[in-house]
């Protein structure tokens, strides 16, 4: 057999062991079962005893353009393959850098969310945990005037970090 013979041989066992596969990847990370074709995300309701505004809007919102923008999977406002649902449970704001005069030199802003998430095909990647995520600000500035900014960076970390628990199973 020539080199392009051994050439074709190769090609055509890749391409018949390939097409046997389950689960589909993209440059994004995640890994979604070709069957899995919907997907749901619930507001999430901020129960935290400090409430910011616009944290369950801006966290529902970016949760649902991660997976718009990144999987081929369409949003629907219920009984998607993949659900997600959960509360903002804290948000706090605390010194998170102490001078040596005991006074604070910046502060943290902590947000915990509480996330289920249920895949109607893949049972076994379900979950029901929390994720944190915090950026620090300086602590002659007040928390309204920065949360404008940090929510964004915030959020953009817990999305992050809910994607990948969802979708990269790898």
């Amino acid at each position: 057999m020539n080199i392009r013979g051994k050439i074709a041989l190769v090609g055509m066992v890749l391409a018949m062991g390939l097409s046997g596969c389950k689960v589909t990847y993209s440059l994004s990370g995640a890994s979604i079962a070709p069957e899995v074709q919907t997907v749901t995300i619930n507001y999430f309701q901020n129960n935290a005893t400090l409430v910011l505004p616009s944290l369950s809007t801006t966290l529902t919102e970016s949760l649902q353009d991660r997976f718009v923008s990144q999987t081929r999977l369409t949003v629907v406002r219920e009984n998607g393959d993949m659900n997600f649902e959960g509360e903002i449970t804290n948000c706090t704001s605390t010194p998170s850098s102490i001078s040596g005069e005991e006074y604070a030199i910046q502060n943290r802003l902590s947000v915990t969310v509480r996330v289920r998430f249920t895949n109607a095909f893949q049972p076994e990647y379900n979950f029901d945990k929390s994720f944190t995520a915090y950026q620090d600000y300086p602590s002659e500035q007040l928390l309204q005037s920065v949360e404008s900014s940090l929510i964004p960076e915030i959020v953009d970390q817990l999305v992050e970090d809910i994607f990948n628990a969802a979708v990269s199973n790898w």
